[in-house]
């Protein structure tokens, strides 16, 4: 869930395949609003779209395919890549939003769901706080596919944790390889991981196969592996490299409608939604992924993604049962402004920020903040909170609705 760096460029008649990363790739940012779209459709329940969860796995692999081609534009210009510099980039990009959404999802549950569920989703935020909301939920059995009578507001916040704990390693055993002098053999390394991880992925089933970085790296490594293959594709004709696109987001459009809960995820299935955005990517489809208006969600589409799932969870939870279709569609719309308002006053000027992009300790600094400040909010939550008092246990209750206990 990377973001592009914004410049101005013309559609050209004829784009050439992925070849060298450019600095725009309308494209991207349409396939990111695709990719968003479906995952909040299907957690807002619209009909035929069981299989909207696939989203999360286009974000991957259109994750690794820009981490790694920023990687490699370093790389060919200093020889290295600055581990230091990478992880300010990304604590700018992926922190602010978080801190906000995590901070603010807390402070609502407890308001309008009460303290016994806003203990333990405090819990929640912690691990989700240091990434590690995955190992949260896989330790809990929690079945993300299923229906359950109160999932975490922030349970959403597994796949970024995926992500995050990919990044850890990746750019790390880059730095590595080059150090040893390995750099050519970059390739058929993350060629064996990606490979290992989608053996595993296919070995192992249950809770842990849905949430485990291991068998969710190869999704990752596909957009790393095709970044690296990048520059060969210059060679493709435009008419087959935009069949090619065409053809993938066909497929992902396929897997929404044909995938449900019954579908072994990942595993097998999770190849055709990523072959598919490997596809789309590859090809190029400026033609029709970059429409402005996708371009437009395409940007917002990491803070969207972010805010939908509590102001979705939050209010049904509240009511006490499932709300109707238009509330559930106005709750969308609320999702949609407030990405628009954290993107325009939060996610940009911090990621634009010279002092910040000039110093990376500075960055850093900030980054060690914004971690800090949802288990500040969690930690100040459950000291003060009635169950913390056996006297004053009864002493609250939710705003609306009936108190729900997480199975």
């Amino acid at each position: 869930m990377t973001q592009t760096t914004t410049a101005a460029v013309r559609h050209q008649a004829a784009p050439a395949a992925a070849g060298a990363p450019r600095r725009f790739r309308p494209d991207i940012e349409g396939l990111r609003a695709v990719a968003v779209t479906l995952v909040v459709l299907f957690h807002a329940g619209v009909p035929g779209l069981a299989g909207g969860y696939i989203g999360v796995d286009v974000f991957f692999v259109v994750s690794g395919f820009l981490i790694t081609s920023l990687m490699l534009r370093e790389v060919r210009a200093t020889g290295s890549v600055s581990l230091v510099a990478f992880y300010a980039r990304r604590a700018r990009r992926i922190l602010p939003a978080a801190a906000l959404v995590l901070s603010a999802t807390l402070l609502a549950s407890y308001h309008y769901l009460g303290f016994l569920n806003g203990d333990r989703i405090a819990g929640d935020v912690t691990w989700a706080a240091l990434f590690a909301s995955n190992v949260r939920f896989a330790s809990e059995q929690v079945d993300y596919l299923a229906s359950q009578s109160a999932p975490s507001p922030v349970q959403h916040f597994w796949s970024l944790a995926v992500e995050e704990q990919f990044y850890f390693v990746w750019p790390a055993a880059v730095v590595l390889l080059i150090w040893l002098g390995f750099r050519w053999a970059i390739g058929y390394w993350l060629a064996a991981a990606v490979a290992t991880s989608f053996a595993y992925s296919v070995w192992q089933t249950g809770t842990w196969a849905y949430f485990s970085p291991l068998t969710r790296a190869w999704e990752l490594g596909a957009g790393c592996l095709l970044a690296l293959a990048a520059t060969r594709l210059d060679r493709v004709p435009h008419r087959i490299a935009t069949a090619m696109a065409g053809v993938g987001l066909s497929l992902i459009v396929v897997a929404a409608l044909t995938y449900d809960a019954a579908t072994p995820f990942p595993g097998y299935a999770a190849l055709l939604p990523v072959l598919a955005t490997v596809l789309v990517l590859a090809g190029r489809g400026d033609s029709v992924l970059g429409w402005w208006p996708l371009m437009m969600l395409g940007r917002l589409s990491y803070s969207f993604y972010l805010w939908h799932w509590p102001v979705l969870k939050i209010p049904e939870q509240a009511y006490g049962g499932p709300l109707p279709a238009s509330t559930r569609a106005l709750l969308v719309l609320v999702a949609l402004g407030l990405a628009l308002v954290t993107y325009v006053f939060l996610e940009n000027p911090i990621r634009r920020s010279r002092p910040l992009k000039r110093s990376d300790v500075l960055s850093l600094s900030l980054a060690a903040w914004l971690i800090v400040a949802p288990l500040a909010v969690a930690r100040w939550k459950t000291s003060t909170s009635p169950a913390a008092d056996a006297g004053r246990s009864n002493e609250y209750q939710p705003r609306l609705g009936a108190p729900h206990v997480r199975s």
